[in-house]
């Protein structure tokens, strides 16, 4: 896998390039800003040498407001096949929202907090550089809470809304079934039921996935 990471922080930046380094993973660059990133992604872009994925902060400099989900979602405009994850100190549901409105495959949006859980946090790095998705639990859980969110959800019990947010996490039902300690069989007919409720029809094939998590992020 080859990462590009954006990081203000001299520390993280280094410890971010540790941790995916140690594990085989290649780090093709790590720059300091949005515009230092949106400058490499053209140059590696121009030499047909794309990453795999962008891990990028949210905030960075000059204002420290929103450049970097801002960096991340042009890149996604701009090569939609890109995975781009990005980190942040807190749950801003805003960002989320945005990074998510085009599409959630290959997007992730974690809490800077899940880098210490070094095998997780991995893992989701490349769960998105393959296209998946990876959503902090707790931007799951308040994007979930969300009040105008309840009529779209209405329909569903609350094991279904359960399953639902792990979905948004970007895991698999035998991952769900685990965390759940139900048999996959139990997940299998939950996601089913979602898909139904949701009015999201067999046609719509191995997408009603995305759009089941989607048809909450954006209502």
């Amino acid at each position: 896998m080859r990462v590009v990471i954006a990081e203000d922080s001299v520390l993280l930046r280094e410890g971010l390039t540790r941790l995916l380094t140690d594990r085989g993973h290649e780090v093709v660059a790590g720059v300091a800003d949005a515009e230092a990133l949106i400058k490499t992604m053209a140059e590696l872009s121009a030499e047909d040498a794309l990453p795999d994925v962008v891990v990028a902060d949210v905030r960075m400099p000059p204002t420290h407001t929103d450049e970097g989900v801002r960096a991340a979602v042009q890149l996604r405009k701009a090569h939609p096949g890109l995975g781009v994850l990005v980190l942040s100190q807190y749950v801003e549901e805003r960002y989320a929202t945005e990074l998510l409105a085009g599409s959630s495959r290959g997007v992730g949006y974690l809490l800077k907090d899940r880098v210490a859980e070094v095998r997780e946090f991995v893992d989701a790095v490349v769960r998105v550089a393959r296209g998946g998705t990876a959503l902090d639990p707790e931007v799951v859980a308040q994007l979930l809470g969300r009040s105008r969110k309840q009529d779209v959800l209405a329909g569903l019990t609350p094991r279904e809304r359960e399953v639902l947010g792990l979905m948004a996490e970007g895991r698999t039902n035998s991952a769900i079934a685990r965390q759940l300690v139900v048999s996959d069989g139990a997940v299998e007919k939950h996601v089913s039921n979602i898909f139904l409720k949701l009015g999201l029809s067999p046609s719509e094939g191995d997408h009603r996935r995305v759009l089941a998590v989607l048809t909450y992020l954006n209502s």
